[in-house]
């Protein structure tokens, strides 16, 4: 299995046997330095083995080598780092701010 990226789609993507078995995807906003993580999949017979949170981090990778910050739209996306705070450093500024004050007002995990 292979990690490969489509800059001209803004995805990363893992397949096997010409198969793929994995993708994310992430737009650009604006002429800003965000981008939106907006779609994580993993072929069904390939899930539960990290691949989709290792998509994730891929795009993290991504977005710190090109100085961006990340909106999660996906709801994967939102998940990892709602449960991972020592990745948020990445996040764009007001998801952010939402979501430690979301935190502070219901209590942390």
């Amino acid at each position: 299995m292979k990690m490969n990226f489509d800059e001209q789609n803004h995805r990363f993507y893992i397949e096997e046997n010409d198969q793929l078995i994995g993708e994310i995807t992430f737009t650009p906003i604006n002429d800003s330095n965000v981008i939106s993580i907006d779609h994580t999949f993993v072929e069904e017979d390939h899930r539960g083995h990290g691949l989709a949170r290792q998509l994730v981090q891929t795009v993290i990778d991504y977005a710190k080598e090109n100085n961006l910050k990340i909106l999660p739209i996906c709801p994967y996306a939102k998940k990892v780092f709602d449960n991972e705070p020592d990745i948020r450093d990445i996040l764009e500024s007001k998801y952010l701010q939402n979501l430690t004050n979301k935190e502070l007002n219901h209590g942390s995990k």
